[in-house]
């Protein structure tokens, strides 16, 4: 470990890190109360960095060790709702296990963070990292940040937790299983003050644990009033963006880190550009400037906030754009993969020109992406091969 001087920002420490670690690390700092946690790989160096913290006296944190990630979410929604700041972490299979608690957790508006390792799905059975995952249950009223790399792991780690307590909504904050989680990388972590001030205490509104103004968490809600609720959760929802936005913006304040709800690179003037997320990102970025040398006019869009989707500012981004490429790491059996729905739904009524855009998948079962196959992507978009149909690079 080393001291970094930053003229702007006061001296920080550097470590090298993974993913995982870097998550553990954010989790130190946010000093959540309660911790339910379940092993599942690529998720696990979350818990067992945690757990090594807590076996250290490091944090205060109960940690609750369960049997199942059912239980695991479970644990975490009770806690959660007698007004503590809970947190857990999954994968995979263990998410679809959650599955069935998830609309729960974010129904009944309980700020719960939830670091997401994300993995293929069985079967086959395949242990490496994709988004199949969160693509599942991207519909069940969780705030979804993806992160590039271990930097913004640890980032939207405590972006979350602030984010989940200002609105009242459940936090996924993910990165890519073993690209992420398990590759050492440079982490820059802030000052343990400043993070305590920058998240605060949670202040819950109402509490299971609060006595003398008694309330009852999951009541009964029949046709009269089962409409509004839902209404009620998709405004929440819809105010997370701009909330987001104000997050991001403190958050710079103290780490010298601006993040957005998506970053633009060398959109500008950009002839062609590919939409993504996640951990190639990176490599996209790799290529974009290898390019760019050659005089190519090619940009990227990388996008963060997944959930709520900045349609309407995604479209405008794009709109001079003519030719798109949106890479999925996941498969939506049966219709369009889920990147791609969104960007063609962001792009109606952006402009009054037409634009082409092709859908490729990748990555799936963890498999590589290298610069190449990002550079026939960009080709492709030249050469004008453009079509309906979902094409694979594998």
């Amino acid at each position: 470990m080393k001291k970094t001087l930053n003229t702007k920002y006061e001296i920080r420490n550097t470590k090298a890190m993974t993913g995982g670690a870097a998550m553990a690390e954010a989790l130190r700092q946010v000093q959540p109360d309660v911790m339910a946690v379940y092993p599942i790989t690529p998720q696990t160096t979350i818990i067992e960095t945690y757990a090594k913290l807590k076996a250290d006296g490091k944090v205060s944190t109960e940690i609750i060790q369960v049997e199942s990630e059912h239980s695991a979410i479970s644990a975490t929604l009770g806690a959660s709702a007698t007004g503590v700041r809970a947190v857990t972490a999954t994968s995979s299979q263990g998410l679809l296990y959650m599955a069935e608690m998830l609309p729960v957790a974010s129904g009944l508006r309980l700020p719960i963070v939830m670091c997401v390792s994300s993995r293929a799905l069985s079967a086959p059975l395949n242990i490496h990292g994709e988004h199949g995952d969160v693509m599942a249950v991207r519909g069940m009223g969780w705030v979804q940040i993806f992160s590039e790399n271990a930097q913004e792991a640890y980032d939207n780690t405590i972006i979350a937790t602030k984010l989940a307590e200002k609105i009242d909504i459940p936090v996924m904050p993910i990165m890519d299983g073993f690209h992420t989680s398990h590759t050492t990388e440079r982490v820059d972590i802030c000052n343990d003050a400043e993070i305590k001030k920058f998240v605060g205490m949670r202040k819950p509104e109402k509490s299971l644990l609060d006595f003398k103004n008694p309330v009852s968490f999951g009541a009964l809600a029949l046709q009269n009033t089962y409409f509004e609720f839902k209404i009620d959760q998709e405004i929440a929802m819809q105010k997370a963006i701009g909330e987001y936005k104000t997050i991001c913006k403190e958050y710079e304040k103290i780490s010298g880190r601006n993040y957005k709800v998506f970053e633009s690179y060398k959109l500008d003037d950009a002839k062609y550009a590919i939409i993504i997320m996640g951990a190639t990102a990176g490599t996209a970025k790799e290529v974009v400037d290898k390019m760019r040398k050659q005089g190519k006019k090619i940009g990227l869009l990388n996008v963060k906030l997944y959930r709520p989707f900045s349609y309407k500012e995604v479209g405008h981004e794009l709109a001079h754009i003519k030719k798109i490429a949106v890479l999925d790491r996941a498969i939506s059996f049966g219709a369009y993969p889920p990147l791609y729905q969104d960007i063609l739904s962001s792009m109606h009524g952006a402009a009054s020109a037409k634009h082409e855009i092709a859908s490729y998948i990748y990555g799936l079962g963890g498999r590589d992406t290298l610069q190449k196959d990002i550079e026939q992507v960009y080709k492709d978009l030249e050469d004008g091969e453009i079509s309906n149909k979902v094409r694979y690079i594998k």
